[in-house]
């Protein structure tokens, strides 16, 4: 048994990102062992077999499968910058549910059989907009500094983002657009985008953050 819990990850999967930024913002250590997908360590999918990152494998052998419970246990251990004090479920589901289909599907037409993404892309367009409106009036979701709601969002608008990034770039949507510019040049996402080797068994441990 380890002395710190594990956290199995993929540095460029949105999931695992916003679990990584809620760790490193707790500063609770674990051990990251950096996944690659088509190379899935045996000890990742013995301690869960769907075989999804990111992981969290605590010291008791308790196992945390999804991204925001990975966010709410190690905010829920140390929380400094009071993340916790805004975290809008709804608009969590309804990014995690409707918009992430768009995107998926704007992104990846090829995978659904779809000619080209662009419905999707607007259709995504409907949950921008109510961020944006949302943003007006404050930097951040959560007001004057980002929070749980914000982190949990965020690598996903990114993607989207990244997708067609000059058209992005000239939609009117100036509050989104600066709020994800904030959060992109964040020194937390540029601390946790740090590159890892792919964790073999045997490898001395990684501790993060």
């Amino acid at each position: 048994m380890t002395a710190l819990p594990i956290l199995y990850s993929f540095r460029r999967c949105p999931y695992a990102m916003r679990a990584r930024m809620a760790v490193a913002v707790s500063g609770m250590p674990v051990e990251l062992r950096e996944v690659v997908l088509r190379d899935k360590p045996a000890e990742m999918l013995e301690a869960s077999p769907k075989g999804t990152v990111p992981v969290l494998v605590l010291p008791d052998g308790r196992v945390l499968e999804e991204s925001l419970n990975i966010m709410g246990w190690a905010l829920s251990q140390c929380d400094p910058e009071g993340w916790l004090r805004h975290h809008d479920q709804n608009l969590v589901s309804a990014s995690d549910g409707p918009f992430k289909q768009a995107l998926d599907r704007y992104k990846y037409p090829h995978r659904y059989d779809l000619p080209d993404g662009t419905a999707h892309r607007d259709a995504a367009l409907t949950h921008l907009g109510a961020l944006n409106d949302s943003l007006s009036g404050a930097p951040y979701l959560g007001g004057a500094q980002p929070a749980f709601t914000d982190i949990a969002l965020f690598p996903f608008v990114r993607q989207f983002a990244a997708t067609d990034a000059e058209w992005f770039a000239a939609l009117p949507l100036p509050a989104l657009q600066g709020w994800l510019s904030a959060l992109v040049g964040s020194d937390l996402f540029v601390s946790i985008m740090t590159r890892y080797p792919q964790w073999k068994s045997g490898d001395a441990p990684v501790h993060f953050p």
